[in-house]
């Protein structure tokens, strides 16, 4: 399967297509739907009633009975899934052609749509300070229109990820499985992330920049916006967290995490860490 083109920014259409390619390698080797085949499992008969459709009868036991009976089956239960992307503007710096921000959207976007293809319904959450909340869906549209809502982003918005996770938190009724895609710089996510984790299924996916763990912890950073060639000066607060320590963190707070690079390929080996805690068929 061929790797998504890291080296440029996308137009709408190229999007589209970058999305679909996502969906269709990470979905690869598995099935599209478990309400398909298999998947609904018998679990007793009982006496027809008036409406019941014809083709559930269950003629053995009708036969042995003399009464009208009708099979009943145990669907799967798929579980809604979130996409909680960090929109903060340290999403946005990159030494490269695509921001880890960019490349966030994209992920999302890939992944939801294999989650759509396996009837989970989808939200989205952005972790800055825009308002951008989107309960489960199962709409292909609505989902299209949130992602596309997302592509557009700033240069100034504070990350507010680990107080979005603990607001979100109370309003999960049911097990959900949750993305979070960020570059983790907020030093309130971790544990945010570890609370969800002991009732939900949480899998970080950790964008991160080349040159990110070389930048300083204080003083001015000069950019340019890739795609329009504007230049800009943002401040450095703090000190960025390093790679090792956030995957440390995660690893101590017992998260599946993956981490990826903005200027390697990654479809691969994200598909096979998704099969391997199998988050794709829950």
């Amino acid at each position: 399967m061929p790797e998504l083109d890291n080296h440029r920014p996308l137009d709408s259409r190229q999007f589209m297509l970058a999305i679909k390619k996502l969906a269709d390698s990470v979905s690869y080797g598995t099935d599209k739907s478990p309400f398909l085949g298999s998947g609904l499992e018998y679990v007793q008969s009982r006496p027809y009633v008036p409406g019941d459709p014809v083709k559930t009868i269950d003629w053995r036991v009708s036969a042995r009975t003399g009464v009208p009976h009708v099979k009943e089956y145990e669907s799967p239960k798929c579980l809604p899934v979130w996409f909680v992307v960090d929109t903060s503007a340290s999403m946005t710096l990159s030494s490269t052609a695509i921001s880890k921000y960019q490349l966030a959207v994209q992920i999302a976007g890939g992944l939801a749509l294999a989650c759509l293809d396996r009837v989970s319904p989808v939200g989205v959450l952005g972790a800055g300070s825009r308002e951008i909340n989107y309960r489960p869906s199962l709409s292909r549209e609505k989902i299209m229109v949130w992602l596309h809502e997302l592509r557009h982003y700033g240069f100034d918005e504070p990350t507010e990820l680990g107080r979005k996770l603990l607001a979100l938190n109370p309003s999960l009724r049911e097990r959900t499985l949750i993305f979070v895609l960020s570059d983790m710089h907020d030093r309130d996510s971790v544990s945010a992330v570890k609370l969800l984790g002991q009732q939900h299924d949480v899998a970080v996916l950790l964008l991160r920049d080349p040159a990110e763990d070389g930048l300083p912890g204080a003083g001015f950073i000069r950019g340019r916006e890739v795609e329009s060639g504007a230049t800009f000066t943002t401040a450095a607060r703090r000190q960025f967290t390093s790679l090792a320590e956030s995957c440390a963190s995660l690893t101590e707070a017992s998260i599946d995490h993956f981490t990826i690079q903005t200027d390697q390929p990654f479809l691969g080996a994200l598909r096979l860490f998704l099969q391997s805690r199998n988050l794709l068929s829950r």
